[in-house]
Protein backbone atom coordinates (compact mmCIF):
# COMPACT_ATOMS: atom_id res chain seq x y z
CA UNK A 1 0.00 0.00 0.00
CA UNK A 2 1.63 3.13 -1.29
CA UNK A 3 -0.63 6.14 0.70
CA UNK A 4 -3.89 5.70 2.67
CA UNK A 5 -5.91 8.02 0.64
CA UNK A 6 -5.27 6.46 -2.84
CA UNK A 7 -6.58 2.80 -1.28
CA UNK A 8 -8.98 4.49 0.56
CA UNK A 9 -10.97 6.07 -2.29
CA UNK A 10 -10.11 2.64 -4.26
CA UNK A 11 -12.15 0.72 -1.87
CA UNK A 12 -15.23 3.35 -2.09
CA UNK A 13 -15.36 3.55 -5.40
CA UNK A 14 -14.96 -0.77 -5.43
CA UNK A 15 -18.36 -0.19 -3.02
CA UNK A 16 -19.82 2.42 -5.24
CA UNK A 17 -19.28 0.85 -8.26
CA UNK A 18 -21.10 -2.77 -6.53
CA UNK A 19 -24.17 -0.33 -5.42
CA UNK A 20 -24.69 1.14 -8.97
CA UNK A 21 -24.31 -2.68 -10.53
CA UNK A 22 -26.49 -3.88 -8.47
CA UNK A 23 -28.95 -1.80 -8.78
CA UNK A 24 -29.11 -1.34 -12.24
CA UNK A 25 -29.46 -5.55 -12.18
CA UNK A 26 -32.33 -4.91 -10.44
CA UNK A 27 -33.97 -2.19 -11.84
CA UNK A 28 -37.16 -2.94 -13.99
CA UNK A 29 -37.32 -7.04 -11.90
CA UNK A 30 -40.69 -7.86 -10.15
CA UNK A 31 -41.57 -5.46 -7.55
CA UNK A 32 -40.14 -6.84 -3.91
CA UNK A 33 -42.45 -7.93 -1.52
CA UNK A 34 -42.94 -5.54 1.16
CA UNK A 35 -41.32 -6.17 4.68
CA UNK A 36 -39.93 -9.69 3.68
CA UNK A 37 -36.41 -11.30 5.61
CA UNK A 38 -34.79 -13.39 3.32
CA UNK A 39 -32.52 -15.78 5.08
CA UNK A 40 -29.14 -16.88 3.17
CA UNK A 41 -27.44 -19.88 4.57
CA UNK A 42 -23.15 -18.96 3.84
CA UNK A 43 -20.10 -19.76 5.36
CA UNK A 44 -18.85 -17.56 8.18
CA UNK A 45 -15.87 -15.63 8.68
CA UNK A 46 -14.99 -12.96 5.74
CA UNK A 47 -17.48 -14.64 3.73
CA UNK A 48 -20.43 -14.07 6.04
CA UNK A 49 -18.48 -10.27 6.18
CA UNK A 50 -18.03 -9.34 2.69
CA UNK A 51 -21.70 -10.17 2.19
CA UNK A 52 -22.78 -8.32 5.01
CA UNK A 53 -20.71 -5.25 4.08
CA UNK A 54 -20.60 -5.25 -0.23
CA UNK A 55 -23.48 -7.12 -1.12
CA UNK A 56 -26.69 -7.28 0.96
CA UNK A 57 -26.64 -2.95 1.31
CA UNK A 58 -27.06 -2.77 -2.35
CA UNK A 59 -29.76 -5.76 -2.64
CA UNK A 60 -31.83 -3.94 -0.04
CA UNK A 61 -31.42 -0.84 -1.50
CA UNK A 62 -32.61 -2.35 -5.07
CA UNK A 63 -35.20 -4.36 -3.15
CA UNK A 64 -37.35 -1.88 -0.77
CA UNK A 65 -39.17 -3.58 2.36
CA UNK A 66 -36.56 -6.49 2.01
CA UNK A 67 -33.89 -7.56 4.72
CA UNK A 68 -31.13 -10.15 3.98
CA UNK A 69 -30.23 -12.23 7.30
CA UNK A 70 -26.99 -14.37 6.76
CA UNK A 71 -27.02 -17.73 8.76
CA UNK A 72 -23.38 -18.82 9.23
CA UNK A 73 -22.11 -21.91 8.91
CA UNK A 74 -20.06 -24.24 7.04
CA UNK A 75 -21.45 -26.88 4.76
CA UNK A 76 -22.03 -29.50 7.09
CA UNK A 77 -23.59 -27.45 9.42
CA UNK A 78 -26.20 -25.89 6.50
CA UNK A 79 -26.95 -29.14 5.03
CA UNK A 80 -27.87 -29.95 8.14
CA UNK A 81 -30.19 -27.02 9.14
CA UNK A 82 -31.59 -27.92 5.62
CA UNK A 83 -32.87 -31.30 6.82
CA UNK A 84 -33.56 -29.80 10.23
CA UNK A 85 -36.36 -27.44 8.61
CA UNK A 86 -37.46 -29.76 5.79
CA UNK A 87 -41.17 -28.85 4.90
CA UNK A 88 -40.87 -25.39 7.00
CA UNK A 89 -40.09 -22.16 7.17
CA UNK A 90 -36.45 -21.61 7.11
CA UNK A 91 -33.38 -20.46 4.72
CA UNK A 92 -34.36 -19.46 1.44
CA UNK A 93 -30.74 -19.40 -0.24
CA UNK A 94 -28.13 -21.49 0.62
CA UNK A 95 -24.38 -21.57 -0.24
CA UNK A 96 -22.46 -24.96 0.09
CA UNK A 97 -19.25 -27.14 -1.27
CA UNK A 98 -20.20 -29.02 -4.35
CA UNK A 99 -20.13 -31.98 -2.95
CA UNK A 100 -22.68 -31.30 0.03
CA UNK A 101 -24.95 -29.34 -2.78
CA UNK A 102 -25.31 -32.34 -5.00
CA UNK A 103 -25.95 -34.11 -1.82
CA UNK A 104 -28.94 -31.59 -0.96
CA UNK A 105 -30.51 -31.73 -4.24
CA UNK A 106 -30.26 -35.36 -3.95
CA UNK A 107 -32.64 -34.91 -1.09
CA UNK A 108 -34.84 -32.29 -3.02
CA UNK A 109 -33.94 -29.33 -0.98
CA UNK A 110 -33.05 -27.31 -3.95
CA UNK A 111 -35.48 -25.89 -6.17
CA UNK A 112 -35.12 -24.96 -9.97
CA UNK A 113 -33.19 -21.70 -11.12
CA UNK A 114 -35.21 -19.71 -13.05
CA UNK A 115 -34.23 -19.06 -16.49
CA UNK A 116 -32.17 -15.53 -16.50
CA UNK A 117 -29.60 -13.82 -19.19
CA UNK A 118 -26.84 -14.03 -16.39
CA UNK A 119 -26.83 -17.79 -16.82
CA UNK A 120 -25.88 -17.55 -20.55
CA UNK A 121 -22.79 -16.17 -19.40
CA UNK A 122 -20.99 -18.86 -16.88
CA UNK A 123 -18.28 -21.35 -18.23
CA UNK A 124 -19.63 -24.81 -18.32
CA UNK A 125 -17.73 -25.97 -15.02
CA UNK A 126 -20.05 -23.56 -13.14
CA UNK A 127 -23.57 -25.46 -14.05
CA UNK A 128 -24.65 -28.59 -12.28
CA UNK A 129 -26.33 -31.07 -14.78
CA UNK A 130 -29.55 -30.90 -12.88
CA UNK A 131 -30.14 -27.00 -12.72
CA UNK A 132 -30.98 -26.56 -9.09
CA UNK A 133 -27.53 -25.38 -8.26
CA UNK A 134 -25.30 -22.87 -9.63
CA UNK A 135 -21.01 -22.38 -8.97
CA UNK A 136 -20.59 -19.23 -7.20
CA UNK A 137 -16.98 -19.55 -7.77
CA UNK A 138 -14.43 -21.80 -8.41
CA UNK A 139 -11.93 -22.74 -5.79
CA UNK A 140 -8.31 -24.61 -5.45
CA UNK A 141 -8.23 -27.31 -2.22
CA UNK A 142 -4.29 -27.44 -2.08
CA UNK A 143 -1.43 -26.50 0.76
CA UNK A 144 -1.19 -23.85 2.92
CA UNK A 145 2.11 -23.09 4.45
CA UNK A 146 3.64 -20.16 6.85
CA UNK A 147 6.02 -18.31 5.02
CA UNK A 148 7.24 -16.71 8.60
CA UNK A 149 7.82 -20.62 10.12
CA UNK A 150 9.34 -21.79 7.11
CA UNK A 151 11.62 -18.99 6.54
CA UNK A 152 13.05 -19.15 10.08
CA UNK A 153 13.37 -23.32 9.88
CA UNK A 154 15.44 -22.60 6.63
CA UNK A 155 12.71 -24.77 4.86
CA UNK A 156 11.78 -24.97 1.31
CA UNK A 157 8.34 -24.06 -0.01
CA UNK A 158 6.03 -27.63 -0.06
CA UNK A 159 5.36 -28.70 -3.88
CA UNK A 160 3.77 -32.24 -2.97
CA UNK A 161 1.28 -33.82 -1.17
CA UNK A 162 3.04 -36.31 -0.40
CA UNK A 163 5.13 -33.98 1.15
CA UNK A 164 2.31 -34.19 4.25
CA UNK A 165 3.34 -36.84 5.56
CA UNK A 166 6.80 -35.96 6.43
CA UNK A 167 8.64 -36.37 9.63
CA UNK A 168 9.47 -32.35 10.26
CA UNK A 169 5.83 -31.84 10.27
CA UNK A 170 5.15 -33.25 13.30
CA UNK A 171 2.56 -31.43 15.13
CA UNK A 172 2.72 -28.48 13.07
CA UNK A 173 -0.22 -29.97 9.86
CA UNK A 174 -3.47 -28.74 10.21
CA UNK A 175 -6.14 -31.32 8.24
CA UNK A 176 -9.75 -30.56 8.24
CA UNK A 177 -12.27 -33.33 9.19
CA UNK A 178 -12.93 -35.31 6.28
CA UNK A 179 -16.29 -33.77 7.16
CA UNK A 180 -15.43 -30.91 5.66
CA UNK A 181 -14.59 -30.50 1.75
CA UNK A 182 -11.25 -30.11 2.37
CA UNK A 183 -10.42 -33.23 4.60
CA UNK A 184 -12.07 -35.18 1.87
CA UNK A 185 -10.44 -33.87 -0.70
CA UNK A 186 -6.86 -34.75 0.77
CA UNK A 187 -8.08 -38.11 1.00
CA UNK A 188 -9.15 -38.48 -2.37
CA UNK A 189 -6.46 -36.70 -3.44
CA UNK A 190 -3.82 -39.16 -1.75
CA UNK A 191 -6.09 -42.39 -2.60
CA UNK A 192 -5.02 -41.26 -6.59
CA UNK A 193 -1.81 -41.00 -5.90
CA UNK A 194 -1.30 -44.32 -4.67
CA UNK A 195 -3.13 -46.20 -6.94
CA UNK A 196 -6.88 -45.79 -5.76
CA UNK A 197 -9.39 -43.88 -6.87
CA UNK A 198 -12.92 -42.09 -6.05
CA UNK A 199 -14.59 -45.25 -5.61
CA UNK A 200 -11.27 -47.22 -4.06
CA UNK A 201 -10.28 -44.79 -1.03
CA UNK A 202 -7.99 -47.74 0.41
CA UNK A 203 -4.95 -46.44 -0.33
CA UNK A 204 -5.68 -42.84 0.42
CA UNK A 205 -6.53 -44.24 4.52
CA UNK A 206 -2.95 -46.17 4.29
CA UNK A 207 -1.45 -42.56 3.65
CA UNK A 208 -3.35 -40.82 5.71
CA UNK A 209 -1.93 -43.16 8.70
CA UNK A 210 1.57 -41.82 7.62
CA UNK A 211 -0.03 -38.18 7.80
CA UNK A 212 -2.08 -38.53 11.28
CA UNK A 213 1.32 -37.88 13.42
CA UNK A 214 1.82 -34.79 12.65
CA UNK A 215 -1.99 -33.29 12.70
CA UNK A 216 -2.08 -30.92 15.78
CA UNK A 217 -5.86 -30.39 14.61
CA UNK A 218 -8.50 -31.37 12.85
CA UNK A 219 -10.47 -28.31 13.30
CA UNK A 220 -11.64 -27.07 10.03
CA UNK A 221 -13.33 -23.74 11.32
CA UNK A 222 -11.27 -20.25 9.88
CA UNK A 223 -10.85 -18.64 13.15
CA UNK A 224 -8.90 -21.30 14.60
CA UNK A 225 -7.02 -21.84 11.44
CA UNK A 226 -5.96 -18.22 11.53
CA UNK A 227 -5.36 -18.17 15.31
CA UNK A 228 -3.05 -21.38 14.94
CA UNK A 229 -0.64 -19.73 11.68
CA UNK A 230 -0.69 -16.24 13.80
CA UNK A 231 0.72 -17.81 16.47
CA UNK A 232 3.33 -20.09 14.47
CA UNK A 233 1.89 -23.00 15.80
CA UNK A 234 1.15 -24.61 12.45
CA UNK A 235 3.66 -25.03 9.96
CA UNK A 236 1.09 -26.54 7.26
CA UNK A 237 -2.53 -27.09 6.27
CA UNK A 238 -4.66 -28.55 3.26
CA UNK A 239 -7.01 -25.13 2.79
CA UNK A 240 -8.50 -23.80 0.12
CA UNK A 241 -6.46 -20.82 -2.00
CA UNK A 242 -9.66 -18.51 -0.97
CA UNK A 243 -9.46 -19.22 2.39
CA UNK A 244 -5.35 -18.69 2.52
CA UNK A 245 -6.53 -15.34 0.89
CA UNK A 246 -8.82 -14.43 3.68
CA UNK A 247 -5.76 -15.46 6.25
CA UNK A 248 -3.72 -12.89 4.36
CA UNK A 249 -5.80 -10.03 4.49
CA UNK A 250 -5.73 -10.74 8.57
CA UNK A 251 -1.56 -10.13 7.97
CA UNK A 252 -0.88 -13.91 8.33
CA UNK A 253 2.21 -14.93 7.04
CA UNK A 254 0.36 -17.62 4.56
CA UNK A 255 0.89 -19.10 1.04
CA UNK A 256 -0.83 -21.02 -1.01
CA UNK A 257 0.39 -23.96 -3.49
CA UNK A 258 -0.78 -25.88 -5.83
CA UNK A 259 0.59 -29.35 -5.61
CA UNK A 260 2.63 -30.02 -8.44
CA UNK A 261 -0.02 -33.47 -8.89
CA UNK A 262 -2.73 -30.85 -8.92
CA UNK A 263 -4.76 -29.18 -6.58
CA UNK A 264 -8.26 -30.29 -6.18
CA UNK A 265 -11.33 -28.72 -7.88
CA UNK A 266 -14.03 -27.23 -5.44
CA UNK A 267 -16.99 -25.33 -6.48
CA UNK A 268 -18.90 -22.87 -4.17
CA UNK A 269 -22.49 -24.08 -4.93
CA UNK A 270 -25.81 -22.13 -4.56
CA UNK A 271 -29.00 -23.12 -4.73
CA UNK A 272 -32.53 -21.41 -3.96
CA UNK A 273 -34.12 -23.73 -1.13
CA UNK A 274 -36.89 -25.78 -2.67
CA UNK A 275 -40.62 -24.22 -1.93
CA UNK A 276 -38.93 -21.05 -0.49
CA UNK A 277 -41.81 -18.74 0.75
CA UNK A 278 -39.78 -16.22 -1.10
CA UNK A 279 -38.84 -17.91 -3.91
CA UNK A 280 -38.64 -15.28 -6.43
CA UNK A 281 -36.60 -12.80 -3.89
CA UNK A 282 -34.23 -15.74 -3.49
CA UNK A 283 -34.07 -16.39 -7.69
CA UNK A 284 -32.92 -12.25 -7.70
CA UNK A 285 -30.40 -12.60 -5.30
CA UNK A 286 -28.96 -15.87 -7.06
CA UNK A 287 -28.93 -13.89 -10.27
CA UNK A 288 -26.89 -11.02 -8.46
CA UNK A 289 -24.02 -12.81 -6.98
CA UNK A 290 -23.69 -14.12 -10.69
CA UNK A 291 -23.26 -10.06 -12.20
CA UNK A 292 -19.79 -9.49 -12.90
CA UNK A 293 -19.65 -6.96 -10.41
CA UNK A 294 -20.04 -9.38 -7.40
CA UNK A 295 -18.03 -11.92 -9.58
CA UNK A 296 -15.32 -8.95 -9.12
CA UNK A 297 -15.98 -8.47 -5.63
CA UNK A 298 -15.82 -12.57 -4.60
CA UNK A 299 -12.29 -13.06 -7.00
CA UNK A 300 -10.83 -10.03 -5.09
CA UNK A 301 -12.00 -10.43 -1.05
CA UNK A 302 -12.17 -14.00 -1.46
CA UNK A 303 -9.79 -15.54 -4.31
CA UNK A 304 -12.32 -17.02 -5.40
CA UNK A 305 -12.24 -17.74 -9.57
CA UNK A 306 -14.85 -16.50 -11.37
CA UNK A 307 -17.85 -18.51 -12.79
CA UNK A 308 -18.91 -15.47 -15.14
CA UNK A 309 -17.18 -14.88 -18.18
CA UNK A 310 -17.58 -11.51 -18.18
CA UNK A 311 -16.01 -11.08 -15.30
CA UNK A 312 -13.28 -8.38 -15.32
CA UNK A 313 -10.26 -8.52 -12.58
CA UNK A 314 -7.59 -6.50 -12.17
CA UNK A 315 -3.87 -7.71 -12.89
CA UNK A 316 -3.16 -8.27 -9.17
CA UNK A 317 -6.49 -9.81 -8.35
CA UNK A 318 -6.28 -12.39 -11.14
CA UNK A 319 -3.14 -13.42 -10.24
CA UNK A 320 -4.58 -14.59 -6.47
CA UNK A 321 -7.35 -16.59 -8.15
CA UNK A 322 -7.36 -19.71 -10.60
CA UNK A 323 -6.53 -18.97 -13.62
CA UNK A 324 -8.26 -20.39 -16.96
CA UNK A 325 -5.18 -22.96 -17.41
CA UNK A 326 -5.01 -23.71 -13.77
CA UNK A 327 -8.45 -24.80 -13.60
CA UNK A 328 -8.36 -27.30 -16.20
CA UNK A 329 -5.67 -29.09 -14.26
CA UNK A 330 -7.46 -29.32 -11.06
CA UNK A 331 -8.27 -32.71 -9.94
CA UNK A 332 -12.59 -33.40 -10.33
CA UNK A 333 -14.22 -35.39 -8.04
CA UNK A 334 -17.01 -37.56 -9.24
CA UNK A 335 -19.21 -36.82 -6.24
CA UNK A 336 -22.16 -39.51 -7.21
CA UNK A 337 -19.89 -41.80 -6.41
CA UNK A 338 -18.33 -40.27 -3.27
CA UNK A 339 -21.46 -39.06 -1.60
CA UNK A 340 -22.72 -42.35 -1.78
CA UNK A 341 -19.60 -44.22 0.34
CA UNK A 342 -19.20 -40.35 2.69
CA UNK A 343 -21.12 -42.01 5.55
CA UNK A 344 -19.19 -45.04 5.40
CA UNK A 345 -15.81 -43.43 5.27
CA UNK A 346 -17.01 -40.67 7.92
CA UNK A 347 -17.37 -43.61 10.35
CA UNK A 348 -14.02 -45.43 9.51
CA UNK A 349 -12.26 -41.63 9.56
CA UNK A 350 -13.69 -41.17 13.05
CA UNK A 351 -12.27 -44.30 14.43
CA UNK A 352 -9.09 -45.02 12.45
CA UNK A 353 -7.65 -41.27 11.48
CA UNK A 354 -9.07 -38.93 13.79
CA UNK A 355 -8.95 -40.58 17.68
Amino acid sequence: MKTVVPQTLRKLGRAAALSAGVAAFMFGACPAQADTTLYVGAYGGSFEQMLKKDVIPGFEKANPGTKVVIVPGDSTTTLAKLQAQKGKAGMDVVFLDDGPMYQAIQMGFCGKLADAPVYHDLYDIAKFKSGNAVAAGLIATGIAYNTRLFQAKGWPAPTSWKELSDPKYKGKLVMPSIKNTYGLHALIVESKLNGGSDANVEPGFREMEKIAPNVLSFDPSPGKIAELFQSDEVAIAVWGNGRVQALRQQGIPVEFVYPKEGAVALAMGMCVVDKSANDALAQKFVQMILTPQTQALLAESQGVAPSNKKTQLSMAVAARVPSPAQIDKLVRVDWDVVNAKRAEWTQRWNRQIER
